[in-house]
């Protein structure tokens, strides 16, 4: 469930699209778009970008030119990216290119050039070019990393005056319809779970949203909120599955002596699985530097080199 898998990437990127697309108009990413490019191409990096659903998001929202810096660690998920772009552009109808490093995608009034890095973010978050970026963003990390990690990062955002937005971050809310009596117990030990080493040291899990509004308190940034929780029908059969025994492998794991309940727990679900659906909360943040700071950083990248 902490979204390392390609195959699950796939299932849930038509969930994360209609659960951000409300978001968007809320925080209005268009009008932001502009006020941070002023005349150069919006700088944006993407942290732990897995098969770049978070550029399939964003890049039509945000509009006009767009230069991508696209990080993660795993180069399998690094090497189905054009696969991916390519798809995304034949279904919607964009121009896709490959050029001498990376791609392009064009669509009817914003093009994005996109380039790709390997890095270990947990142990190499200081080799990003965070001082080139108009904005940094990531897509369902922010629950996953540790308050150091996270207090890291904020630090090269606040240092560079980039604008921040971090998507899709767990809240806590997990409402099944119909209810079980053991739904409870489950999202308790699942809620634990959430807690533990992802690789970026003790996760923050369902505070991870409180933690990053506290830290940039005071700060010149500010921050907004907006819903962007799932709602999976009866008919989304594979998405209510996996969540199933996603949820019921993560509390064996934290608790091996549940077997029984989760089982049991598991077995029920999945035979009431054409009457059930899901909702599952998430908020997605955005932090924006002072209006004096954004003039300052779109001036001094009007000329500047590409992102890299």
């Amino acid at each position: 469930m902490t979204g390392f898998s390609a195959d699950w990437l796939a299932l849930r990127e038509p969930f994360d699209m209609s659960a951000r697309a409300s978001s968007a108009e809320a925080l209005a990413l268009r009008s932001l778009a502009g006020r941070l490019r002023n005349t150069a191409a919006l700088r944006v990096i993407d942290l732990a970008c897995g098969t770049g659903a978070n550029v399939r998001v964003l890049a039509p929202l945000l509009g006009s030119a767009q230069q991508w810096l696209l990080v993660d660690h795993d180069p399998a998920l690094l090497a189905a990216l054009p696969q991916h772009f390519a798809a995304w552009a034949q279904a919607h109808g964009h121009a896709w290119q490959a050029k001498a490093e990376g791609w392009r995608v064009e669509g009817a009034d914003w093009q994005a050039d996109i380039l790709f890095r390997r890095i270990d973010l947990a142990t190499r978050l200081d080799a990003l070019p965070f001082h080139a970026a108009h904005l940094v963003t990531a897509s369902a990390l922010l629950d996953l990393v540790s308050a150091d990690w996270l207090d890291t990062l904020l630090g090269h955002v606040k240092t560079a005056r980039s604008a921040l937005l971090l998507a899709l971050t767990v809240v806590g809310l997990v409402e099944w319809h119909e209810a079980d009596a053991d739904d409870a117990a489950i999202h308790a030990l699942f809620r634990a779970h959430q807690l533990g080493d992802k690789g970026f040291g003790t996760s923050l899990g369902t505070d991870a949203v409180d933690h990053l509004v506290a830290r940039l308190g005071g700060s010149g940034f500010k921050v907004m909120q907006a819903r962007s929780d799932w709602h999976i029908e009866p008919s989304r059969h594979a998405m209510l599955e996996a969540m199933i025994q996603g949820m019921g492998a993560a509390a064996l794991e934290q608790d091996a002596s549940a077997q029984s309940l989760v089982h049991a727990w598991t077995s029920r679900r999945m035979a009431a699985i054409d009457r059930t659906s899901l909702r599952v909360g998430h908020v997605d943040v955005l932090a924006i530097p002072s209006e004096a700071a954004e003039a300052r950083k779109s001036r001094s990248h009007s000329t500047s080199p590409p992102i890299r």
